[in-house]
């Protein structure tokens, strides 16, 4: 479930076998960022000075309309600088390194988490620390896959990982139960009505014109299905408990990973001081169109 690259290795790879890596369910994992890391001093600012101005449990830079949220004061326009140019830094890695995926992307957001996971006590669907798969965080994705690149900014502290499985495998396992597969077992339609598409697209408008939020409210056959599925996940002791298909993985400081996360059940269960980047992929990009969530949902055979 983990693919580990060496910094030689990554200057070799073939953007095709990052690709089916990624949509077969595997973390990609650089024991050495291939992003650089922002400067020292950028470095201390985000980890020691930023929390103090915190509104959100992290700081994120929208590129569609060129603004940071999550954080206010005097530290507002550096961080906006700091994560502007990370963002840029990890797109133009990403555009080389599985540029397949990459045609007619979105580039989302770009975070810093500088929290501490473990211990938050937050509400069941809040937690990082329980198993999920992404669903709904970013609005609607109407079938398009959430790509998230991490990087571990802690100098001293392994940013620490769950998860029981793919998808596929969660779903053949808990699908009935949570009341995301056909009662029938047949294949199903995810199709989207004219007001389906009328309300995303005032949506789409409603986020360029300088409402980021305006997106959360998106919604389609799919995404319901995800969410649901997601809320299973993390409500259900079954599922947070078992220990099928039960993995751990340590990301060392400095290191990077990337995965589908529609895709691969994962939780986060310490660690602090973490770059995240999202990135939404046209499902037409995928090689491995029967793996996706979206044909699993729709019951297509694989």
């Amino acid at each position: 479930m983990i693919q580990t690259y060496s910094p030689e290795q990554v200057g070799t790879a073939d953007p095709a076998t990052l690709c089916d890596a990624l949509e077969r369910g595997e973390i990609v994992h650089f024991p050495r960022s291939p992003v650089p890391f922002p400067s020292e001093e950028d470095l201390d600012f985000l980890r020691n000075e930023m929390p103090r101005h915190l509104r959100r449990k992290n700081i994120s830079y929208h590129p569609e309309v060129d603004r940071v949220v999550g954080v206010g004061g005097p530290v507002r326009d550096r961080a906006s600088a700091v994560l502007k140019d990370h963002s840029a830094e990890v797109r133009h890695f990403l555009e080389r390194a599985i540029e397949p995926l990459t045609r007619t992307w979105t580039v989302a957001t770009s975070s810093f988490r500088p929290l501490q996971e473990r211990g938050r006590d937050l509400p069941a669907h809040a937690s990082n620390e329980r198993v999920h798969v992404d669903a709904g965080a970013y609005g609607a994705t109407h079938g398009n896959r959430i790509l998230r690149f991490f990087m571990n900014a802690h100098p001293q502290e392994d940013r620490v990982w769950i998860s029981k499985g793919t998808f596929p495998e969660v779903y053949r396992r808990y699908g009935r139960a949570a009341r995301v597969a056909p009662g029938d077992g047949g294949p199903r339609s995810l199709a989207e009505g004219w007001g389906n598409r009328a309300f995303s697209r005032l949506l789409e408008t409603a986020a360029r014109m300088g409402v980021p939020m305006a997106k959360l409210a998106d919604t389609s056959p799919y995404d319901r299905l995800m969410r649901r599925f997601h809320n299973y996940m993390k409500d259900s002791a079954e599922f947070q408990e078992t220990r099928v298909g039960h993995r751990r993985f340590a990301f060392a400081p400095g290191s990077a990973w990337m995965v589908f996360t529609d895709m691969v059940t994962h939780a986060c269960v310490s660690g602090q001081h973490a770059f995240i980047d999202t990135f939404i992929i046209p499902l037409s990009n995928c090689r491995q169109p029967a793996l996706t969530p979206y044909s699993v949902l729709q019951g297509v055979p694989q």
